[in-house]
């Protein structure tokens, strides 16, 4: 693996106040932020629909990053980038490979989520000799069952947030179950641990962009997949409403060389922060095996 031309050294310490860097990828700035050891391929983080820095869960980052070196970053237009948000997961996808290539990278391992998946895979059949290994969790194949539904309930729930005060991501990523409220709540806690140099929300023009681009995404013809030649995990909740749970075991069956991981019981879209310590293990194993 190649130095990385502009990326400082990461850090060593937490999520909580991993600084905030940015790099130039074509004129345009993008936002990232970097920690654990400083050897090894990077693990790159794709965040989901109207996510930003701040959205990860910092247990999964730290967890990650007692061994591996992650990096999470906001793609074009979102947060803190620059430019603006592409409407198709193609162009997201390119945004990504570029932003990679401009912290000298030569090879990396991908961890997307829900739409970060979509990307992570558009990445991995265009680019094999890039990506050694890709995590994939709540997530599914272009043309996925009921993909092209989420911009429609991400809309309602982000209403129906704003009207009762409630973060939407309880009824989007969580069941309504006693664990599931009490697994959303305790996320949410999570992500407010980081104080200062917060990264900014979401625009309203970026978010339609990823809007029309998920609903793109879902209305594909349906993916095959059978290029894909890199080691794939595959995880999510059993009741993801989402992004549909069916999706999952469809997804890894259509990959290769993919491991799913059991569904996560009364979990949803948000299994693997439900599910934490489980997550981080099983992603551990699977990028050291």
């Amino acid at each position: 693996m190649s130095a990385p031309r502009s990326s400082p050294p990461p850090s060593r310490s937490s999520y909580e106040n991993a600084p905030t860097h940015s790099v130039s990828v074509d004129g345009v700035d993008f936002v990232y932020r970097q920690l654990g050891p400083q050897d090894g391929v990077p693990l790159i983080l794709l965040i989901h629909l109207a996510g930003t820095l701040d959205d990860w869960d910092p247990r999964v980052v730290d967890g990650l990053a007692a061994r591996r070196r992650v990096i999470t970053f906001g793609n074009r237009g979102v947060g803190g980038s620059g430019g603006s948000t592409p409407d198709t997961i193609d162009a997201m996808a390119h945004d990504a490979v570029r932003f990679i290539r401009a912290l000298g990278f030569d090879q990396v391992d991908l961890f997307g989520l829900s739409m970060g998946g979509f990307i992570a895979q558009v990445i991995a059949e265009e680019e094999p000799h890039l990506v050694r290994r890709v995590i994939l969790a709540g997530t599914g194949p272009a043309g996925g069952h009921g993909i092209d539904k989420v911009p429609a309930l991400a809309i309602r729930a982000t209403i129906k947030g704003t009207l009762t005060r409630q973060d939407p991501k309880l009824s989007l990523f969580f069941t309504d179950t006693a664990s599931g409220r009490r697994a959303g709540h305790a996320l949410l806690q999570r992500l407010e641990e980081r104080t200062d140099n917060r990264d900014r929300d979401i625009s309203l023009p970026s978010f339609r962009a990823q809007l029309k681009a998920v609903k793109r995404w879902g209305r594909r013809a349906p993916s095959d997949l059978s290029a894909v030649r890199q080691p794939v995990l595959v995880a999510n909740g059993e009741n993801d409403r989402m992004v549909p749970s069916q999706n999952t075991v469809d997804l890894a069956a259509r990959l290769p060389k993919s491991e799913l991981v059991p569904l996560y019981p009364d979990a949803g879209h948000g299994g693997i922060f439900q599910y934490h310590e489980d997550f981080v293990a099983r992603a551990l194993g699977f990028l050291e095996s």
